[in-house]
């Protein structure tokens, strides 16, 4: 007798529903790995253990996923003497802008050289 499909056994474990995890797993993870060009992986552990009585054999079956890591937030912030981050430079001096009279508030565009 040749060997079956492994496909046929998956099939049995959980009464189907192992492989249909599985699937959605490898769904969810390769639309990861598209979104973020990082890998990941998929892990089907398949367990098989012989029963107290005749030829029959426990199956167990548990998929894991490890999914692309997600990159880190970050901010540039500025360290204060007293040990504190902040948004703005504390040793940068502001200045005081003010809009010219008469100016627009749109930019200027498609500016023609002399």
């Amino acid at each position: 007798m040749a060997a079956r499909p492994i496909t046929d056994t998956l099939r049995h474990i959980g009464g189907g529903i192992f492989i249909d995890i599985a699937s959605d797993k490898m769904n969810e993870l390769v639309n990861a790995v598209s979104d973020s060009g990082k890998s990941g992986k998929l892990t089907l552990d398949i367990t098989v253990k012989k029963a107290t009585r005749g030829g029959a054999m426990h199956i167990t079956g548990k998929v894991t996923m490890k999914k692309p890591a997600e990159e880190p937030m970050e901010a540039m912030l500025f360290a204060t003497p007293e040990g504190n981050l902040v948004a703005d430079d504390p040793n940068q001096t502001k200045l005081d802008l003010k809009v010219a009279p008469g100016a627009t508030e749109t930019p200027v565009s498609n500016l023609k050289s002399a």
